[in-house]
């Protein structure tokens, strides 16, 4: 198996795992919300991820407070600080994360799956859920991390 062929086995994997751990639980901000998400799926994948104690914002004013406060204006301006890459949103491969419209300031990030479609929380469906495509903003792609 060539090298590229076990990154992406890790990749989709990572995807799926992370998609199981948060379907159809429900989405609440500061225990289970996309950035929880996405730090699981990167942990997964060999990141290191510091986050907020659980419970430490509750809303999306406490949630960009807790962002200020470490720096940041936005997700993204996270994302960018941990180094990882901004690709096309179209270019992404299964394991990325993406970030799309969101109703808040916040955003919303979700998580490319191997079926051309994400994970991600949407205000219909109870809890993390396979989404469509639609409306992505900005992307960025996860390497593994050794």
């Amino acid at each position: 198996m060539t090298e590229a062929n076990h990154e992406m086995i890790r990749r989709v994997a990572a995807a799926q795992a992370t998609l199981e751990e948060f379907r159809d639980k429900p989405f609440k901000m500061g225990e289970r919300d996309c950035v929880r998400m996405v730090a699981a799926h990167l942990r997964r994948l060999g990141y290191k991820v510091r986050l907020p104690a659980k419970g430490s914002y509750a809303s999306v004013k406490t949630a960009l407070k807790a962002l200020r406060v470490r720096g940041f204006g936005t997700l993204a301006d996270a994302l960018d600080a941990m180094g990882l890459e901004r690709v096309a949103p179209a270019a992404t491969l299964p394991g990325d994360i993406v970030q799309g419209e969101s109703a808040d300031a916040l955003g919303a990030l979700g998580i490319v799956l191997s079926n051309g479609r994400l994970v991600g929380y949407h205000e219909h469906a109870p809890g993390a859920a396979v989404l469509q495509r639609l409306s992505l903003s900005a992307a960025w792609r996860v390497k593994l991390v050794a």
